[in-house]
């Protein structure tokens, strides 16, 4: 099996370390990831100007360009024949509204776009903690291997929500959910010439049973099947 690793921290970033390590000996992993940090970038790829893609090592590339440009070139020109393309770790959810804003969901959103099957994982924090990447490894690997032994539709992706604080190598819970359509409780802040913007995640308004709730109430991974073009309607059935 050939997957493709990314995500929108950087190939420098742990999670990605993290994520490499989650797949056994016989994966054959090719890294196409941001050069630098592309957190907050959503969809956007480069259509007007050259991409530079420098490979670093055996099957290691990274990329001058968006996370959706990294899914673009690995599935167009680098790793065309994968069979997987995961984004992430990222270090922090990526829930409800996130998705519209979120790069490491929009390189699994474009995998699914050209016809790969692709998941997005994330590591929510809470508040006050800091996470032990060697104890998310462990658990991403698990629902990693569970998801990747199912069937998913054309055009649609897995996004992954790992809850926070982890308790170390023991069961997880999983919950299969929609996801939270509440927007985020935010304000701007002005000084003399410049608005601020002031938030939290970690009190955002959420409804029972979707993908905010279930994190970070109800301490699952929270796991939504997202459809590509439709993802505030997350179906929480798998398939």
């Amino acid at each position: 099996m050939k997957i493709i690793l990314t995500n929108d921290d950087g190939i420098d970033a742990p999670g990605l370390e993290t994520l490499e390590n989650c797949f056994q000996d016989g994966v054959q992993i090719v890294i196409v990831a941001p050069a630098q940090p592309q957190s907050g970038a959503a969809h956007q790829v480069t259509t007007r100007s050259p991409i530079r893609v420098n490979q670093i090592g055996p099957n290691r590339f990274n990329v001058e360009g968006t996370p959706a440009d990294c899914s673009r070139l690995a599935l167009k020109r680098i790793a065309p024949d994968a069979h997987w393309l995961v984004s992430g770790i990222n270090a922090g959810a990526n829930l409800g509204s996130d998705v519209y804003n979120s790069g490491t969901v929009a390189a699994a959103r474009e995998a699914a776009i050209l016809g790969c099957r692709s998941i997005a994982v994330s590591q929510y924090i809470a508040k006050g903690h800091q996470v032990n990447w060697a104890i998310t490894g462990y658990h991403a690997a698990v629902v990693l291997k569970m998801l990747m032994e199912r069937d998913i539709a054309a055009s649609h992706f897995w996004n992954v929500n790992l809850p926070h604080p982890l308790a170390n190598h023991s069961e997880l819970p999983v919950g299969f959910c929609g996801l939270d359509t509440n927007p985020h409780k935010f304000e701007f802040k002005k000084n003399e010439i410049e608005y601020i913007y002031e938030g939290s995640i970690h009190e955002r308004p959420r409804e029972p049973g979707t993908d905010v709730a279930v994190c970070f109430d109800e301490g699952k991974v929270s796991i939504t099947r997202i459809a590509v073009g439709t993802p505030n309607q997350g179906n929480p059935l798998p398939l």
